[in-house]
């Protein structure tokens, strides 16, 4: 029998190379990555240590010397692959600067 698996992103995500710091609160443990897949609503990170389901998290991106901040909160994990992060709160002007990376008016992918 064919399974048919629904998308569940409300918005479509785009490969990205960035530096990205992820700060699991409250404990305050702390990683960084260089690849993830970034969408208005969230990302995936590339981690073989992924913080569990669930977990808060603040995020920091950086790409072409452009700062990118948001609160977020990891929806799903990929043992040894990653994580699915959840944006739950960011400033406008976050929101905005996200927004030019994604249609490209912004640095370049």
């Amino acid at each position: 029998m064919l399974q048919v698996t629904m998308e569940r992103r409300r918005a479509p995500r785009h490969a990205m190379v960035f530096a990205a710091e992820v700060v699991e609160l409250p404990r305050g443990a702390k990683f960084h990555t260089r690849r993830a897949d970034i969408s208005r609503d969230g990302c995936y990170i590339d981690t073989l240590n992924p913080i569990p389901t669930g977990s808060e998290i603040r995020l920091r991106i950086t790409h072409h010397h452009e700062i990118f901040e948001a609160m977020g909160r990891v929806v799903y994990v990929s043992p040894g692959l990653g994580m699915g992060v959840a944006f739950a709160a960011m400033a406008a002007e976050q929101r905005s600067l996200l927004d030019r990376w994604l249609t490209g008016t912004g640095a370049e992918f």
